[in-house]
């Protein structure tokens, strides 16, 4: 059986599931010293994505009022919409109870908070805008 190409905005702007099983332990064996970090919109409630935080990166959260996180991807400090614009202004943090993970609770300071574009061009509110409809299938819901 042959396997489709995978066109590059494939996993961002496409409904074909490819969820990463192995995102946890790649960052594990990577040696990323991170913690999990979910950010909400303050007002609304919405989940706007997940990132990472190392302790520098809490560092910064905290002194700058805005959020920043560690990208494992491209290992570096990331302030949340420096090139943007979208930054998001810290209401406060909060960890759970194994204080194993944090929660941004923020502002958006921009139109958006994905990096990725919505279909007419602007900034995505937040990073879930698909929801899985089976096993292998995505359905676009913003």
């Amino acid at each position: 059986m042959l396997t489709p190409m995978v066109q590059p905005n494939d996993l961002e702007e496409g409904t074909a599931q490819q969820l990463d099983f192995n995102k946890i332990s790649a960052i594990g064996r990577d040696g990323h010293q991170v913690i999990p970090v979910v950010l909400q919109e303050v007002d609304s409630g919405d989940v706007l994505f997940v990132g990472y935080a190392n302790e520098e990166a809490l560092r910064m959260t905290l002194e700058l009022r805005s959020a920043v996180l560690y990208s494992t991807s491209r290992n570096e400090i990331w302030h949340k919409g420096a090139t943007s614009g979208d930054t998001l202004s810290l209401v406060d943090v909060r960890v759970n109870c194994e204080q194993n993970s944090l929660l941004y609770r923020v502002r958006r300071e921009g139109r958006g908070a994905c990096h990725t574009l919505g279909f007419d061009g602007s900034s995505r509110s937040g990073c879930y805008y698909r929801a899985v409809v089976g096993n292998d299938e995505l359905m676009f819901v913003q």
